[in-house]
């Protein structure tokens, strides 16, 4: 019966010492030991996750630099700015690509010509500046889908906007001296950007 007793009290004893490291663990190990150790394992892994990408970078940098060199080249060689240095003489080369397309599109003017060209102020808001030329054509249809391409898809690159069409019984073309069938009237503003120093230095804002 001692002996039982003796083995009872050593068990609770143990139970107790046990209840009271546990206990002690709780309170002065886990909040002042533990808890920061593991956020130090934490920030050494994030540490470690963003020193591997940043080597990952490192090495596509030559990569990126290739290819920046050629976007650069590209864009150089296909520039999206107007070439001349102020609005004037923006505007005259915007007359001058206007000519050269319509001369093309129907040789010796003879089923489309420019009826009035006339310069247009763009809104002083405007990122960039505009330069805005507002355009009048009569022109047939196959010669006026021509002449919107290759504006809108040259260099330097021009836009077409407020475009209005439309069709008239007959026209008289003055270059040929006779009139012409089922001719389009045709109005709309076409337009352009001034290089960033050309505009007057660094473009504001929006």
């Amino acid at each position: 019966m001692r002996n039982e007793r003796a083995d009872r009290d050593r068990w609770l004893a143990l139970g107790l010492l046990l209840a009271a490291l546990a206990l002690a663990y709780l309170v002065l190990v886990h909040p002042w030991w533990t808890v920061p150790m593991l956020a130090a394992q934490d920030r050494i892994e994030a540490l470690q996750e963003r020193e591997l990408r940043v080597r990952m970078q490192l090495q596509q940098q030559p990569q990126i630099q290739r290819r920046l060199a050629q976007v650069q080249a590209q864009g150089a060689q296909k520039p999206g700015f107007l070439p001349e240095g102020s609005a004037e003489l923006a505007t005259a080369g915007l007359a001058q690509q206007l000519e050269r397309v319509v001369l093309e599109a129907s040789p010796g003017n003879r089923s489309c010509q420019i009826s009035n060209r006339s310069p247009l102020t763009a809104a002083s808001q405007e990122r960039f500046r505009k330069i805005v030329v507002q355009v009048r054509l009569r022109c047939g249809m196959p010669e006026l889908a021509t002449v919107l391409y290759r504006l809108e898809n040259g260099d330097p690159r021009m836009f077409v906007d407020n475009l209005n069409i439309l069709a008239q019984s007959n026209y008289f073309v003055a270059d040929a001296g006779r009139a012409q069938q089922g001719g389009l009237d045709v109005s709309f503003d076409l337009y352009g950007y001034l290089r960033p120093s050309a505009a007057g230095g660094v473009p504001r804002a929006r």
